[in-house]
């Protein structure tokens, strides 16, 4: 058997990889190493911006020149990369050479020595991967998830007056409308959404133990903690002064704590979903050219929500083993960290994936009312608690005198099927006043919504 050519070992690098390829811009090896340059090319400035050991403020030529090299990062500098960090082992050195070998092109050999001065890998790095994950946050993955929650938004409105049963443990239960229904994700989902919206990304560039050691030795006068707190907030990062070699990565912990408990209410509407088309209550809108099953033709399946789902739980597990690992550090430094960091875009990957398939898989179904209809004028007995309630109010308001009212629905309708004529001979032999009696016998399953519309109009 022949080998085959090259391919890629994951989805996300293979089929899914027009979904996902803005995610690479951010949280792939290239773009880390871009964001890597960036910071090696930004403390260049810092240092000679305040004329540290002798330098001056570099031209405005050569400062937009020297931006370059990260604002232009590309195959040539990939590549470039690849090639030295083969002989190095180093990822972040070879970063640094790439820096060096483009100032000698520029012209500009005199601040050689000022590139990666005092940093640590973990300088860079903590910098390097907070701009990254920032930006594939903020660009990408949250722009993703909003899209979803807009959607759901919408179909609340749209359904904000279609009656359904509900099913509470998969058993008929008190009447709700669809709308209501996805309004309850809408709301979970804005409500993670907003504290993902919050989200801190932290820095640190105080020196391979945190105490800044190299940076006084070589300049004791020079107020370092200060100089580094104003370079990181200078690149839209929050600044971490207190740290081991490395920035302790809480930051990181939370947001994919919470990235995976937005994938677990999107999980839920995934199944929840599924269950209402296995149901009937949604109806899947056929796609030309789409085959269902290889042997079934008349199938359209869920294909949407359970890619969703799948992609959702393999998200969440790489999300937890991120917050696991990097929640601690051996000492000042171990490098389980940096190996587990770069399956951080594979992570966003999976929950963009299902995003994307969650939000098409919205747009390509439609309300069954009919059937919501036929389900609810078939499931009578759901009034029992709305009767037994009204009974036990007029027994409290001395206008009758039934001694349990919760037994007497129970006997008439636990395990049974009751109709709507069943009912109303009920109800007009009860021991109420004429009020709540009419009442009840106005009362039916597609009425018995409470303040399901009403909910849609306030909080949506």
């Amino acid at each position: 058997m022949t080998s085959l050519p090259p391919q890629p070992l994951s989805p996300l690098d293979g089929r899914y990889r027009g979904v996902v390829a803005p995610l690479a811009e951010y949280l792939s090896e290239a773009g880390l190493n871009r964001a890597r340059v960036e910071v090696e090319v930004e403390w260049l400035l810092a240092l000679t911006d305040r004329s540290l050991f002798g330098t001056s403020p570099l031209a405005d030529t050569e400062r937009d020149a020297l931006r370059e090299l990260y604002r232009s990062f590309g195959a040539d500098e990939i590549a470039w990369l690849a090639e030295r960090e083969a002989i190095t082992r180093h990822d972040v050195k070879a970063v640094e050479y790439l820096v060096r070998d483009r100032l000698a092109t520029l012209g500009l050999d005199r601040i050689a020595e000022l590139t990666h001065f005092a940093a640590t890998s973990e300088d860079v790095n903590s910098l390097a991967y907070a701009l990254t994950v920032q930006r594939a946050v903020e660009r990408v993955w949250l722009p993703a998830l909003s899209a979803v929650r807009e959607r759901l938004d919408e179909l609340a409105v749209e359904h904000r007056a279609a009656p359904m049963l509900s099913r509470t443990h998969g058993q008929p239960a008190t009447p709700t409308t669809m709308g209501k229904e996805i309004a309850v994700f809408a709301s979970r989902l804005a409500r993670v959404e907003r504290t993902i919206e919050a989200s801190e990304y932290l820095g640190k560039f105080s020196g391979a133990t945190g105490t800044w050691a190299a940076h006084l030795a070589a300049g004791p006068d020079v107020d370092w903690p200060l100089v580094a707190r104003e370079f990181v907030e200078s690149l839209g990062i929050g600044f971490n002064p207190l740290t081991t070699q490395i920035e302790s990565h809480d930051w990181q912990v939370e947001l994919y704590d919470r990235a995976r408990h937005a994938g677990g209410i999107l999980h839920n509407l995934a199944t929840d979903v599924w269950t209402y088309i296995s149901l009937g209550y949604f109806t899947q809108i056929p796609i030309a050219g789409a085959t269902g099953s290889s042997t079934m033709p008349h199938k359209i399946n869920p294909i949407r929500f359970e890619n969703a789902e799948a992609n959702l739980e393999i998200a969440g597990a790489l999300f937890a083993s991120l917050s696991q690992t990097l929640v601690t550090s051996r000492l000042q430094r171990d490098l389980t960290d940096s190996s587990t960091q770069r399956n951080i875009g594979v992570a966003f990957g999976h929950s963009l994936l299902a995003l994307d398939n969650l939000r098409r898989g919205l747009d390509e179904i439609a309300l069954a009312q009919d059937l919501l209809s036929t389900d609810l004028d078939a499931n009578w007995e759901v009034l029992g608690e709305a009767i037994q309630t009204v009974v036990r109010a007029e027994v409290v308001a001395g206008r009758s005198t039934i001694s349990d009212p919760y037994a007497l629905l129970k006997e008439l309708t636990r395990g049974r099927r009751v109709n709507a004529a069943d009912l109303a001979e009920f109800v007009r032999g009860l021991d109420i006043g004429e009020e709540a009696r009419a009442r009840l016998l106005a009362l039916t399953p597609a009425t018995y919504t409470g303040l399901a519309m009403e909910l849609i109009d306030r909080e949506v």
